[in-house]
């Protein structure tokens, strides 16, 4: 599989789990503010697998997981073979998808290859596109929600709190999410100088507080004062 880059120790990857990252090449959207942009056309330098595996191997015992990210990882041809060495040497395994290959989240799901999925919902299904940077099918957003809802794998899903974005879209997210399921509201950050500015703390905790009772847990992430 290719491996665009590797984070050897996160603690806030993963949900109270002690991670490794793997992030893979290439996406099928283009999010304007993607944090990850510097991987998605990447084709050189890639990181070997036999590298990965080589690291995980001396870190049993003090990593409890892996989490495969990108980029959108569910384009990789080999991601089911290369999730089978992770869950063969004992590790817990989280993808982070944008929803958009369900037969690939199928494959893995049958396979008991998951035991968390992450999925990022951009946007309200009418921002979609805008935020995305071309036109996807509404239906295969709506399906992937709710295929993650009802795999039995634990899971949640997460917005990117992006200036294009209101209070009102976060809530029409969250009610699309429902009372059963995690949220997160991750803020944006500008990845340029003249990137668009983030919104205020104060209205990302207003945004917080119009949601949190929508869903059966949320989480406000990247604020620097507790929410």
């Amino acid at each position: 599989m290719e491996i665009a880059g590797f984070i050897k120790n996160s603690f806030v990857d993963y949900p109270g789990v002690i991670a490794s990252v793997v992030f893979t090449p290439f996406c099928n959207f283009n999010c304007w503010y993607c944090h990850n942009c510097e991987v998605i056309t990447q084709v050189k330098g890639t990181i070997s697998e036999n590298e990965v595996l080589s690291f995980l191997e001396s870190r049993k015992g003090f990593i409890d997981g892996v989490v495969i990210s990108g980029g959108e990882p569910t384009l990789q041809k080999d991601l089911i073979s290369f999730a089978r060495k992770i869950k063969q040497m004992g590790f817990k395994l989280k993808l982070d998808t944008n929803g958009t290959n369900i037969s690939a989240l199928e494959a893995l799901v049958s396979e008991n290859l998951l035991d968390f999925i992450a999925m990022d919902i951009k946007a309200p299904l009418v921002k979609y596109s805008q935020i995305i940077g071309k036109d996807w099918p509404k239906e295969q957003i709506l399906s992937a929600i709710d295929y993650i809802k009802n795999c039995g794998v634990d899971h949640e899903f997460r917005t990117t709190f992006s200036p294009d974005l209101t209070k009102e879209d976060i809530t029409e997210i969250a009610t699309l999410v429902g009372k059963n399921h995690k949220f997160s509201l991750q803020q944006y950050n500008k990845n340029s100088e003249n990137a668009k500015s983030p919104h205020t703390e104060d209205y990302v905790k207003e945004t917080g507080e119009a949601v949190k009772d929508k869903v059966l847990d949320f989480k406000i992430k990247g604020l620097k004062t507790i929410f």
